[in-house]
């Protein structure tokens, strides 16, 4: 070291090398050791990686982002008020890509089970006008058409893991995006040609319907894991700042708070979707399938025009496999060092290198532990969401009731030549009606008043919601028991008028409260695989949380002998007493996790001078910050030889 005159500081690096997860980040990485902005530039990392000598006209990238986002002081954060930050436009474009997505998903599926159950109808298919029969095509009864129901649902929630897996290791998110919707074309084609009157009048109708509804299913799975971790990664500045409103106010523009309300917006536009719904089950009861069918093709087929506009303003995440090995290794390491004891309090704190260090292993930045105690962490915080997403398979089978055992009881009762699945569209609708509420009115007003309403908090909420909803299903359908002609053998009655005399429209509370159930625990869900989980492993974990619904099926499959009369009223009344159970074991478990950290940052650590570099690094020092403290010294220049 010697010294200069001016009082100036000079740092003069000779870098051997720049280490490889330096000088290629992925973007907004827990694993990567940059400020998270991904970059092409080759000259970035080495920029990010010295001190900003501002006497020499420069500024670093993290003066400005503090100037420009100001981080809030410890009292700032007890105190001031959190809000929502902008939404960006390309995430709306994608919540219309899901919207169209989901329309034509939910426009076809909801007929799914009228189309296999009931035969079809004399003439073109439809309905004759004044009569109680329901649309129908294939007529293979309540069993096949609930249990092809739930394989659909199965597959379609089972192959995101695959979808998301390619999309993180492989190929990138729009990439598999893109895929998807393709296949998903392929499969809407078949299925309205298979819906053509001629066809299913000569009994042709079961192959193509068949082929459509597997193929439907990848292109589902593929897609679905993709779109909400792409939407979130629009949102760029994922920290907390401080804001002064015009009012002069000062608020904090929070992270939790924006990726909520974009998660809000995206659920609503699901169900704006599926609200699409509506115009099929009239088509196929007025009309026929075809019409039925025809009509999510259309609007489907709106969507390579929007994905070809977005393609070149999207901000698209490469692939990183090296984050799920990374994963791989800390599980292991975990395991290993803990000998199969799961249950353990510090189970993966074994695997931080600070304490395999301790114990003689390999210290971190070696070939056997290339990991860092935060990795560690990030390891821990995902697996602690998977687990919380385990409790949802039960919850699933009583939002709504068992497959399509809902459409099923609507046959039974009276619908004043409504369609008997008309009432489906009850869950999106409410669910359109209460997101602005809760987005708007209700969250802001709990903010305000500095009212905790956590995640588990939430998700709890939404489970209550559920239980209830399931206790709504279970008194309908002992009143249907005890109305019908056919007493408690009511769902194929063909005594007098065939049908209970109770309104069809009965079924609204169970189908509202079953969405109030999903604005608290689905969304909420949705939110923490983005914030819990590494920038590698986002899409996976948003599949993780998907793949839930696929076990609720199977457990559906498995109950499917027991979806007749006369035992339909346990149908619904046992999965209640089971999500009763659970949500209180879900919640004592679980509450103390209201209160942690949303998102952890990768953060930049503050150096003294003789910190600056560590023997262990050959190349480029780790980012250092402006607060770096320099001792008093007026002459300085530090070398690295």
């Amino acid at each position: 070291m010697s010294g200069i005159s001016g009082g100036e500081l000079t740092v003069d690096i000779i870098a051997t090398r720049i280490p490889p997860e330096v000088a290629n980040p992925h973007g907004r990485n827990s694993f990567a050791l940059d400020d998270g902005i991904a970059t092409p530039d080759p000259g970035y990392a080495k920029r990010a990686s010295v001190v900003d000598v501002e006497a020499q006209g420069e500024r670093s990238p993290g003066v400005v982002e503090r100037e420009t986002y100001p981080p809030p002081t410890e009292e700032e954060a007890k105190t001031l008020r959190k809000v929502a930050g902008s939404i960006p436009a390309t995430a709306y474009l994608l919540c219309i890509v899901e919207f169209s997505e989901r329309a034509s998903y939910y426009g076809v599926q909801t007929i799914f089970s009228n189309f296999m159950q009931f035969p079809l109808p004399a003439g073109t298919g439809a309905v004759p006008p004044g009569t109680e029969e329901t649309a129908g095509a294939l007529g293979k009864g309540e069993q096949f058409s609930v249990a092809f129901g739930l394989v659909f649902t199965f597959l379609a929630y089972l192959i995101p893991i695959y979808g998301a897996w390619v999309a993180d290791a492989q190929l990138g998110r729009y990439k598999v995006i893109l895929i998807g919707v393709l296949i998903c074309g392929v499969a809407h084609i078949i299925m309205i040609c298979g819906a053509i009157p001629s066809v299913l009048q000569a009994g042709k109708g079961i192959a193509p319907f068949m082929i459509s509804l597997f193929t439907l299913a990848i292109g589902a799975g593929l897609f679905k894991p993709n779109v909400a971790p792409t939407i979130l990664d629009q949102y760029q500045h994922q920290r907390p700042w401080v804001k002064t409103l015009k009012s002069g106010e000062k608020v904090i523009v929070d992270p939790e708070t924006t990726i909520q309300r974009i998660m809000l917006l995206f659920y609503a536009l699901v169900n704006v979707g599926a609200f699409y719904a509506l115009a099929t089950t009239y088509a196929e009861k007025y009309i026929g399938y075809w019409l039925a069918f025809l009509l999510p093709g259309i609007i489907y087929f709106l969507l390579p025009s929007l994905l070809w506009y977005l393609n070149n303003k999207l901000i698209k995440r490469r692939p990183d496999g090296s984050v799920l090995g990374k994963v791989w290794k800390i599980s292991t390491m975990a395991i290993k060092k803990n000998k199969l004891m799961f249950w353990k309090a510090d189970f993966w704190d074994a695997a931080k290198p600070s304490v395999l260090a301790q114990s003689g292993t390999a210290a971190s930045g070696s070939k056997e532990v290339y990991w860092t105690d935060k990795d560690v962490d990030d390891v821990r915080r995902t697996m602690t969401a998977c687990a919380i997403f385990l409790y949802f398979p039960i919850y699933n089978i009583n939002d709504g009731g068992i497959g399509s055992v809902s459409t099923s009881q609507g046959a039974a009762m009276y619908t004043g030549s409504a369609p008997n699945d008309l009432l489906n569209n009850f869950n999106p609708l409410a669910i359109i009606v209460t997101i602005p509420i809760l987005s708007y009115v209700v969250y802001p007003a709990l903010r305000k008043y500095n009212i905790k309403f956590g995640r588990i908090d939430r998700i709890t909420v939404g489970f209550i919601c559920a239980i209830l909803s399931g206790v709504a299903g279970s008194l309908i359908q002992w009143k249907i028991y005890d109305t019908s002609p056919c007493g408690y053998y009511a769902s194929n009655c063909t005594v007098g008028n065939e049908v209970s005399p109770i309104s069809i429209w009965a079924q609204i509370s169970l189908y509202t409260l079953g969405a109030w159930s999903e604005c608290f625990a689905n969304v909420t869900a949705y939110e923490l695989a983005y914030a819990r989980s590494p920038e590698g492993m986002k899409a996976l974990t948003t599949a993780i949380f998907l793949l839930m619904n696929a076990l609720a099926s199977a457990l559906g499959l498995i109950l499917t002998p027991a979806i007749v009369d006369p035992h339909l009223i346990w149908v619904w009344a046992g999965p209640t007493i089971a999500l009763t159970v659970q949500t209180v074991i879900f919640y004592f478990r679980y509450r103390k996790f209201n209160d942690d950290d949303f998102m952890i940052y990768e953060e930049k650590p503050t150096f003294s001078d003789k910190d600056l570099f560590h023997e262990e690094h050959a190349g480029v020092p780790e980012t250092i910050s402006e607060e770096a403290e320099i001792p008093d010294n007026s002459e300085k220049t530090i070398n690295k030889a």
